[in-house]
């Protein structure tokens, strides 16, 4: 003889996990950590790039010329610093190779772009140009011209 219950045939209902009750909410979240993963990746790639540039001997001589070149410190202002996602190439090969970067700078009173073009011969770096473009100035500053000798250097 076969009992009846009210509610059903007596077997429980298994509870579900919570991909079973969630599983609506799978897919958009997986397609935003793809999208972050992917995010994230070229992020890094751009920030290799950008600290290899860096630690460049040409960024670091560019800058350092630019830091202490009182046309630019009176057009851009002090302190100058380099901005991010600077552009261009740099390979070497030994003791030869060759550069061409521009890097984007800032200071208190504008912004520009640093423009290095080098080449490495016997171990020593020969800059063909290195020139600072002032935001809205159509005359580029000349960082590889001589300073007179009696002109002075504004701090």
């Amino acid at each position: 003889m076969a009992t009846s219950s009210r509610f059903g045939t007596g077997n429980p209902a298994r509870p579900q996990g919570w991909f079973a009750r969630n599983w609506k909410w799978s897919v958009p979240l997986g397609c935003l950590g793809v999208i972050f993963l992917l995010a994230a990746f070229v992020g890094g790639i751009l920030l290799l790039v950008e600290i290899s540039f860096q630690k460049s001997d040409v960024y670091r001589t560019a800058m350092e010329r630019a830091q202490a070149n009182p046309e630019v410190m009176q057009k851009i202002g002090k302190p100058l610093k380099a901005g991010w996602l600077s552009s261009g190439k740099i390979n070497i090969s030994g003791s030869s190779g060759d550069a061409d970067i521009s890097i984007p700078i800032s200071g208190p009173r504008g912004k520009g772009t640093l423009y290095a073009v080098a080449k490495k011969s016997a171990g020593e770096w020969h800059y063909q140009t290195l020139q600072v473009e002032v935001e809205g100035e159509s005359q580029r500053i000349d960082l590889l011209q001589k300073e007179p000798e009696d002109m002075p250097v504004q701090p």
